[in-house]
């Protein structure tokens, strides 16, 4: 069994930074492509961002381009989201996951992934 852990959430104002980690603990998730997905009270989940288990590849919505950065450190197990220029739209609970086939198909969509971590709470004040 694995486990997904998300940490760094937390209340920001408008314009700030934050950085997400989502660590992996109880197995490794070697070729699994790691998502960033967020849901925000009311709404469906949203799909953020996603890497390749190499760290080379990356995806983001296009509302997050140029804003959020996902990376990664496989010695450590962990995914990071570096946000920034964050705004009172971007409160949500943030989500880290896993998915199995990679690259290989959608990674937008949330039914794509295995594993979920149990989120963070993610509040940007105006």
């Amino acid at each position: 069994q694995g486990q997904l852990v998300e940490s760094g959430g937390g209340l920001v104002q408008a314009g700030g930074s934050l950085r997400l980690s989502c660590a992996a603990s109880g197995r490794t998730f070697s070729g699994y492509a790691t998502g960033w997905f967020r849901q925000a009270p009311g709404k469906e989940r949203e799909f953020v961002a996603a890497i390749n288990w190499f760290g080379v590849r990356t995806y983001y919505a296009d509302s997050m381009k140029g804003r959020f950065t996902i990376s990664r450190d496989n010695a450590k197990n962990t995914v990071y989201l570096r946000m920034t220029s964050l705004k009172p739209e971007d409160t949500a609970v943030y989500f880290c996951a896993t998915k199995a086939s990679g690259w290989v198909g959608s990674l937008t969509s949330a039914n794509e992934y295995n594993y979920w971590g149990q989120g963070t709470q993610v509040t940007v004040s105006s």
